[in-house]
């Protein structure tokens, strides 16, 4: 019988569409923009492919922590071995953690992001594989599955045999808000691994080259531009130099909306980006994979979520990328919180790499 430590953080992820960039000592800011939790459903999409496996034992969390998911996902061989009242914390999640080594689980699955992650490994350490159900707003740690099916998968095979050494990073929130990414290693945890269904750290491209074919890339696309159409573009280097080109000054980590040359919405939220889209006549979405990782969608630009894709169109989506990048990153991943909007996306897709050079580059397709 494999026993499972089943951690939901209620609250993860909750900053990202509203624009927060993280949700860390924000939950009340989040929810006075109007964000929802996300993360339940997450976790139920993961349990719900786990109900009727055979020998696995969950031990969770009361409530929104664990028992809530359970429930609903139709598991119902589970215990609860922490309860807590109120709204849950950091120092919950510690908690359960340790109760969790303490019964000596053979694996802690959690749903959220990396403040989750580390707030797990300061109690667990490399003493019991982690494993992350991505719910968070940034989640650049190596623990997270691609999506929650992965997730189910990994946890079905996971065992002594399959675990690899994965980076658990800390983001500076308060500096990501800022626009600027702080990053530093916390710890190497054990994970669970199927080739390419967990994602490595976010890696930062700074070579020379780099901001050549950045430039490139600028210069093509500033020649192409649509007059009369809004072009939402997501977060990153590449797009910032595309803006730069126009004489913007883009949010370097938010996502922005341009039209003729003009600033329209500076670091936008979800809402904001909806409002836009059912304006306007002619829209397209201008994405740069995150690095390494290479995250199309649901990594850091929830913003644009599932619902405004399909208002606007998969085909309306322009894929952005340096050589360097795509050399690093074998697949692209697409973790909209849909499942069948992910599959839309097809095998493959083209990512313009420099001035009038793009690349196919294939589409992780569970």
């Amino acid at each position: 019988m494999k026993r499972i430590g089943l951690i939901v953080n209620p609250v993860a992820g909750m900053g990202g569409s509203v624009g927060l960039k993280g949700t860390d000592r924000n939950v009340e800011e989040a929810r006075r923009r109007g964000a929802v939790p996300h993360a339940m459903e997450r976790a139920r999409l993961t349990l719900e492919l786990l109900a009727r496996e055979t020998g696995l034992h969950f031990i969770s969390c009361s409530g929104p922590m664990g028992e809530d998911a359970l429930r609903n996902a139709g598991c119902r061989d589970f215990e609860i071995l922490y309860t807590y009242s109120g709204e849950s914390s950091a120092h919950d999640t510690q908690a359960a953690a340790r109760q969790f080594r303490e019964a000596g689980v053979d694996l802690i699955l959690f749903c959220g992001g990396d403040g989750t992650a580390r707030d797990i490994f300061e109690v667990t350490g490399r003493d019991i594989p982690l494993l992350g159900i991505p719910a968070g707003v940034k989640m650049y740690s190596a623990v997270f599955a691609v999506d929650p099916a992965i997730a189910a998968d990994l946890v079905r095979k996971s065992g002594t045999k399959n675990l690899r050494d994965s980076e658990i990073l800390d983001v500076d929130e308060e500096a990501y808000r800022a626009g600027s990414l702080k990053t530093r290693i916390i710890g190497i945890a054990r994970t669970p691994v199927i080739a390419g269904k967990v994602q490595v750290a976010k890696q930062v491209y700074e070579e020379p080259d780099e901001e050549r074919a950045k430039q490139e890339i600028a210069r093509f696309m500033l020649e192409v531009m649509l007059p009369d159409t809004l072009y939402i573009m997501g977060a990153g280097t590449t797009t910032e130099a595309i803006a730069h080109g126009l004489g913007i000054q883009k949010t370097l980590l938010g996502v922005d909306a341009i039209k003729d040359g003009v600033l329209v919405a500076s670091d936008a939220d979800e809402k904001t980006l909806l409002d836009l889209a059912g304006r306007e006549k002619s829209i397209r979405i201008i994405l740069s994979p995150i690095g390494a990782q290479g995250f199309i969608l649901g990594r850091g630009n929830q913003q644009i979520s599932a619902r405004i894709v399909r208002d606007i169109g998969v085909k309306k989506i322009i894929v952005v990328a340096t050589p360097h990048k795509l050399r690093e990153t074998p697949l692209l991943y697409v973790d909209s919180g849909d499942p069948a909007l992910n599959r839309e996306f097809g095998n493959s897709i083209q990512v313009i790499s420099g001035y009038r050079i793009a690349q196919r580059k294939k589409i992780h397709q569970p």
